[in-house]
């Protein structure tokens, strides 16, 4: 079983990675962000990028940093095969996820006001922001020395690859084909 753990800046282009691979390459994706969104719905409470991160943590500290992937890892293992984690966004996920056996991280990044017209053309009802609050949001989760809360950065710089995606899909697709020969060996 492969392991491809994605992490990356806040509209770089995860979920495009992430169809990607489970069209072209088959892989099953298990997402934190869906995976959060089942529990506030669950609990009848409002979804939106505030409760997500405040649930997150909040397990992550009752449980521990890396709950979240070990759950998803968890259900990937059940249900075999190849597959994606996406939106990793602690260190403590990705140190639990290198424990399995072919585990690769990759990270993904743009300019920030590239960015930010995805996710206004994505229209998520967790994207309805203004580009200030965006920045805001961002800013909040790259650095934090509470290893239950997020922290993209360190996530960022623990990645085995690195993608910039400021170009067309096209693009974006080629650099996962190379990637792909690598991650596949």
């Amino acid at each position: 079983m492969i392991i491809i753990g994605i992490t990356g800046t806040l509209g770089a282009g995860k979920g495009t990675i992430v169809d990607f691979l489970v069209k072209e390459y088959a892989f099953t994706h298990y997402s934190v962000r869906q995976y959060l969104i089942e529990i506030l719905e669950e609990k009848k409470e409002k979804v939106n990028r505030d409760t997500m991160v405040s649930l997150a943590n909040e397990l992550r500290g009752k449980f521990g940093p890396d709950y979240i992937a070990a759950q998803l890892y968890e259900k990937a293992k059940k249900n075999g095969g190849n597959c994606i984690i996406e939106s990793l966004r602690t260190a403590g996920e990705v140190k639990t996820l290198r424990e399995k056996e072919s585990f690769s991280l990759l990270s993904v990044d743009a300019d920030s006001k590239l960015r930010y017209e995805r996710i206004k053309k994505r229209k998520s009802s967790t994207d309805m922001i203004s580009y200030d609050e965006f920045v805001a949001n961002e800013k909040r989760e790259m650095e934090n020395t509470d290893p239950n809360k997020q922290s993209l950065k360190k996530c960022i710089e623990m990645s085995d690859y690195q993608l910039n995606n400021d170009g067309v899909i096209t693009d974006l697709h080629q650099k996962i084909i190379e990637l792909m020969k690598e991650v596949l060996k």
